[in-house]
């Protein structure tokens, strides 16, 4: 598939969609100062499950008359592949997306690509920092799964068991939190995480889910927010997209239900950094025929795939999305 055979095109946001009972009906006022992202990471083809968020995100943002961009989360040097990079923005195209700012089309709130905004996490990571809310941590993934008091919380994730973590009551660290150099390091061992108020409850209301919450030291721990392992000196998820969404000045952001708890950990994130959170809207994950959560690997359903099997965006929207 060659880059100059794809065009954008405009869809009909009146065709009958499935998530017409997600939307929220005051989302058809037209709002233009609306502004929505679907943020891929390149480290594998896209799929359908994708496909299903980031059409839920594109819907929202033309119900708004607002402005959708295209973020590329490619910070994981080890797993994003150029090959990767190209066909997601090729594949998205062919789908059907319209995005307004983005890497291949640049915009007000440039780069578009998380590797080369760097600075910005570094900026965040300093009032992190300055504010006491992190400290350094030697444990690896295998410490924490393997650490007999690590239950995992509502995303699967281990929550961690504070082996670390410096002493006292408070929420942010007693203390000085110890540096750790921003340049470039091999062989690290270390990594900054977040020290949350345990016992907070941490409450939103989501656009499709309603309100949820989740306590702070029970439904998820003490989360990294910057990684140093090995040569990869990177911020990580929660901190990049935290920051990127606030300098981007995203005003909702629309994800997968996988990723609510994630949201309770960015708000503390939020707040720390003195910013303002974006509304939220989690929406169900597609799945297979077997009722397993598409990842990656499900090349069968990946929208490359598909365009070769002869499958047509339109054929595809509707058997899926029932939209055309």
């Amino acid at each position: 598939m060659r880059r100059s055979q794809i065009r954008r095109k405009k869809l009909c946001s009146s065709a009958p969609s499935l998530f017409i009972s997600f939307v929220n009906p005051q989302s058809a006022v037209a709002n233009p100062g609306y502004r929505g992202r679907l943020a891929p990471s390149p480290t594998g083809y896209l799929h359908l499950g994708h496909a299903q968020t980031f059409w839920l995100a594109q819907k929202r943002a033309q119900a708004n008359s607002g402005t959708l961009i295209l973020r590329s989360e490619d910070l994981d040097r080890n797993r994003c592949k150029p090959e990767f990079v190209s066909a997601m923005i090729e594949d998205l195209s062919w789908f059907g997306f319209n995005w307004q700012e983005g890497p291949d089309c640049s915009g007000p709130f440039a780069p578009y690509n998380q590797s080369e905004r760097l600075p910005f996490y570094r900026a965040a990571l300093e009032k992190l920092r300055a504010g006491n809310f992190i400290y350094p941590c030697t444990c690896s993934r295998k410490d924490i799964q393997q650490a007999v008091a690590a239950p995992h919380a509502e995303d699967d994730e281990p929550i961690y068991p504070g082996t670390c973590r410096p002493k006292g009551d408070g929420w942010r660290v007693a203390g000085d939190a110890k540096t750790i150099p921003f340049s470039s390091r091999v062989n690290c061992q270390a990594s900054l995480r977040f020290r949350v108020p345990d016992g907070e409850t941490i409450s939103f209301n989501d656009g499709n889910f309603g309100l949820r919450q989740f306590i702070a030291g029970k439904d998820f721990g003490d989360f990294v927010v910057w990684s140093c392992r090995g040569e990869n000196d990177i911020p990580a998820y929660q901190l990049a997209c935290v920051v990127d969404d606030a300098s981007m000045r995203i005003t909702e952001v629309v994800r997968g239900a996988d990723l609510l708890v994630s949201t309770a950990r960015q708000i503390l994130l939020y707040r720390a950094l003195n910013l303002t959170p974006p509304a939220f809207f989690h929406c169900p994950l597609f799945q297979d025929e077997t009722g397993a959560r598409l990842a990656k690997r499900h090349d069968a359903l990946s929208l490359r795939t598909l365009l070769q099997q002869g499958e047509t965006p339109g054929s595809l929207r509707w058997k899926y999305f029932k939209c055309f």
